[in-house]
């Protein structure tokens, strides 16, 4: 049987901290040792590494003597920040043994936001592999709350991926991929392939409340979004799988394989779409919803209905539909308040009402980018 896709130059390897834990909560070094052989195997058969590892608080709590989580934020700060050398120690233990080099790279979603920053990460990745050593990169817990409160570092792979312009996204966890329902259902399938990944309907894949609808699964999905739109092919399997890594780079089916995009898309609107933090929404009627889905057209004042938040002119903003389901992602040519005294009306009442300054889109399509219901 052929393989899925070629053997990839470079891959992104996420590892989840539900993977790297043991049965007391604390870090699993046997664990880890197991992954980081493969990535060593995975280099010797040609293909670059980079490692996107969570597992610093599990690390942490080893240190601290905690037996349990912690659940308040500056607490799970404090024991990322211990862990983080723990853990970057326990994948440099192995890679030593190989002849071979980790290094540590902390990076959090501001890296990809601001363009100098951006270029400096990229550089430096870049630079590292070509010195043949190991990145091992992991959100910058002991000052972030977005990761360390609703998740893994799926989204930070993703765009690691984006960035290096690498060919494959290999999401490891404590799942075997996405199923047709909850896979704790005796009648629950594997999802092999996903060819469409806008056409999956993750509240129609065993309904709500399910494990498919659940935030685990949900950020992993978008994350694979984010990879393919790269152009990168993405798998979702099972960590604890024995040799997971060789069989998922050589292209054999195992997991949920998200078929990469015949064309890339650009990084400003990836950026746009997936990088930059949102500050407020607009609600807009069924009609603009439907005119930015099918046609790629600007954000006109006529078709918003409201906003809300705390947004300034060129900030990233949602745009939603009536259901509440967002429809693109884009930058505001106007404050809220400006939004809000412009919504409904046409582009020549805005003007002769409130002045020549209200002439422009709400957004332009230029700094718009569809995430649902998009043009084939």
């Amino acid at each position: 049987m052929s393989p899925r896709f070629p053997h990839p130059r470079l891959a992104v390897v996420k590892i989840g901290s539900s993977s790297l834990r043991g049965p007391d909560g604390r870090l699993d070094e046997a664990q880890v040792a197991r992954l980081a052989d493969q990535v060593v195997a995975a280099r010797a058969a040609g293909t670059g590494a980079v490692l996107v590892s969570s597992g610093a608080v599990a690390a942490g709590m080893g240190l601290l003597g905690l037996e349990q989580r912690p659940l308040d934020l500056p607490t799970l700060q404090a024991t990322a920040a211990v862990g983080q050398g723990e853990l970057i120690q326990a994948y440099q233990r192995i890679l030593t043994g190989h002849g071979l080099t980790a290094a540590q790279v902390l990076l959090s979603q501001d890296d990809f936001v601001h363009r100098g920053r951006y270029l400096n990460a990229r550089t430096a990745l870049q630079r590292l592999l070509d010195l043949g050593a190991v990145p091992i990169i992991n959100e910058n817990d002991a000052v972030a709350t977005d990761e360390l409160s609703y998740g893994d570092n799926d989204h930070l792979a993703a765009l690691v991926t984006s960035m290096l312009d690498a060919d494959l996204l290999a999401l490891l966890s404590d799942v075997a991929g996405l199923y047709d329902r909850d896979p704790h259902d005796p009648a629950a399938r594997l999802v092999p392939r996903v060819d469409d990944i806008e056409q999956l309907d993750l509240d129609g894949i065993g309904g709500v409340g399910s494990y498919v609808g659940s935030g685990g699964m949900r950020t992993k999905v978008g994350s694979a979004r984010v990879a393919v739109a790269s152009a990168a092919h993405t798998v979702i399997a099972d960590a604890r799988r024995p040799d997971v890594l060789r069989e998922v780079l050589d292209g054999e089916e195992v997991g949920t394989w998200f078929v990469a995009a015949a064309h890339r898309v650009e990084a400003r609107r990836l950026w746009i779409g997936y990088a930059l933090r949102v500050h407020g929404r607009i609600h807009v009627d069924a009609g603009a919803a439907a005119a930015l889905r099918s046609r790629g057209v600007s954000l006109l004042a006529v078709g918003v209905t409201r906003a809300d938040g705390r947004f300034g002119v060129g900030d990233a903003v949602e745009v939603l539909d009536p259901d509440g389901e967002v429809v693109a992602r884009g930058l505001s040519n106007y404050d809220v308040a400006d939004v809000v005294r412009l919504a409904g009306r046409s582009t020549a009442v805005a003007i002769e009402s409130l002045g020549t300054g209200y002439a422009r889109e709400v957004i332009h399509r230029d700094d718009l980018v569809v995430l649902s219901g998009s043009r084939s």
